[in-house]
Order: C-alpha cells, then sequence, then structure tokens
C-alpha cells in the first residue's frame, strides 16, 4: 500500500502543464478546487471532472500514478460514501434491512461526493507531479509578495519554504516507514493480524524509529542549510526568474470560461 501513494512527487516530462508558470499551476489549483464545490449537479461536475482530465493528458504524466494516488484513497472514498446513503432519508426507498433504509438521494449524494473526492486528490497530485519543490516555493513566496508591504516579508519566505519541505519529504517518509516495516517483520513482529487493538500496538515500534529518523533528517537539513550559509529570504537572489507567457494567459482564459459554464448550468439545468 505505502508503494502506491506517489503524492509530492515530481514527475519530470516536457508538456503543456510542466512549462507553464508555477504561479498560475497554484492559482489554477485554487480555482478547480473552488470550482469542483460550486458544481451544484452532476453535468456542472461532470464539466468540471471532462476539464480536469484534460489537464491530465496534457501533462503527460503516466495515468497508472494518478491510478495510484486514488487507490491509496478508496477507503476513504467508501466512508464517505456510506455516510451519505446512511444518513439520507430523502427520495424513493429502494431497499430495507434491519432498522436500515436505503434512499435514492443517498445513492446519488453518495456517487456525488466520491466523484468530488476523486477530482480533488487528481487536482493537487497534477500540481505536485509537474512541478519542482523549488518552483512551488518561489510561486507560493511570489503570490503573497503583497504581504511585505505590512512588514511579513520574511514570515512569509519561512511559509513558503516550510511547506515545500514538507512536500519534498513525503516520499522520503514512506520510503523510510516502508523499510522500517520490512525489517520488524524479519524480526518477527506481526503488524498484518489481529484486531484493531493489537494492529495499533504493533504500530509503537514503527512510529518511534520513524520518529528518531525524522529528527536526524531535519537536523542533517539545517546543518546542510548552514553550512550553505542560508538566512532566510532577505537579500536572496534567485537563479531562475518566473515569468509569464501565452500559454499561461491561454489556461487563464480557458478556465474563466469553464467557471462561468458551471456557473449557467448550475443556474439553468
Amino acid at each position: 500500500m505505502l508503494n502506491d501513494i506517489t503524492f509530492g512527487q515530481y514527475y519530470a516530462k516536457d508538456s503543456f502543464i510542466h512549462r507553464m508558470d508555477a504561479r498560475i499551476k497554484l492559482l489554477l489549483l485554487v480555482f478547480l478546487i473552488v470550482l469542483i464545490f460550486i458544481a451544484g449537479n452532476f453535468l456542472s461536475l461532470g464539466l468540471s471532472a471532462a476539464f480536469l482530465i484534460s489537464i491530465m493528458l496534457a501533462s503527460k504524466v503516466p495515468l497508472r500514478l494518478y491510478i495510484k494516488n486514488i487507490k491509496v484513497i478508496i477507503p476513504i472514498v467508501i466512508f464517505t460514501a456510506l455516510l451519505n446513503v446512511i444518513y439520507t432519508k430523502t427520495g424513493v426507498a429502494l431497499v430495507s434491512f434491519w432498522s436500515f433504509t436505503i434512499w435514492s438521494d443517498g445513492l446519488i449524494k453518495a456517487a456525488f461526493m466520491a466523484l468530488r473526492v476523486l477530482l480533488l486528490i487528481l487536482i493537487s497530485s497534477v500540481l505536485t507531479y509537474t512541478t519542482t519543490p523549488n518552483d512551488l516555493t518561489d510561486a507560493i513566496e511570489r503570490l503573497l509578495k503583497p504581504l511585505s508591504f505590512i512588514g511579513l516579508g520574511e514570515p512569509v519566505h519561512i511559509m513558503s519554504m516550510m511547506m515545500t519541505i514538507a512536500l519534498r519529504f513525503i516520499p522520503t517518509l514512506i520510503e523510510e516507514t516502508d523499510k522500517i516495516m520490512n525489517a520488524q517483520k524479519a524480526r518477527g513482529a506481526d503488524i498484518d493480524s489481529g484486531g484493531i487493538i493489537k494492529k495499533i500496538k504493533a504500530l509503537l515500534p514503527i512510529i518511534i524509529p520513524l520518529l528518531l529518523s525524522s529528527v536526524r533528517r531535519a537536523l542533517e537539513l539545517a546543518e546542510a542549510m548552514e553550512s550553505r550559509c542560508y538566512n532566510g529570504g532577505k537579500g536572496r537572489r534567485r537563479m531562475k526568474q518566473m515569468h509569464m507567457a501565452s500559454r499561461d494567459y491561454f489556461a487563464l482564459a480557458l478556465s474563466l470560461a469553464v467557471f462561468v459554464s458551471v456557473i449557467l448550468i448550475n443556474i439553468y439545468f
């Protein structure tokens, strides 16, 4: 299961999405999240899904990587769908057993929410697969640059650096967890069998080494940054400058058209 988690990894490719300005990609991420939440019916949500699928295809990232991310959250999607089925009691009664009744509106809401959660995960995956951690840091800092006029320039840089480092180390921590689990299994630890209480207790030999390893990596990273004379964002120059291109304006115009279309569908359908 841990090997299926690819969130936070950059996939190098020469595509339209990879070449886009990282600031525009961050803005489009926020835009698509809002778009999915304002979609009020399957038609508008389907348009949002079609727009997202076109972005995924334009990124040239293999679909198997997106599918891996979806496989990890399947239990969450099923749990969310079940809650909607259980607590929705409107529409036509379809099936009754014991004290539960499955209603037609419950099934519709369950399918709608499941699709919405899947789209949210895919949106985040597109951003991380097509944008390097360094570009993400610069994009976040540039977008929040207006806060520097009220004395928050340095906190903005620190926050951007922290977010990027956290994102960068997600694959590393997943790999480290997998190694620790295999090592404990080789020593005879029983992690997979037993009830939920036993499984929680079995996690202790994994969590403690993982915590120690994370602290060690954080110290090594801090020492590496200090040895390179890193002192925050003040006076820092960038080797790579960000520039808007025609493809970025095209992406913004296309996104605006989809946004207006979703609103019109919500109103008239």
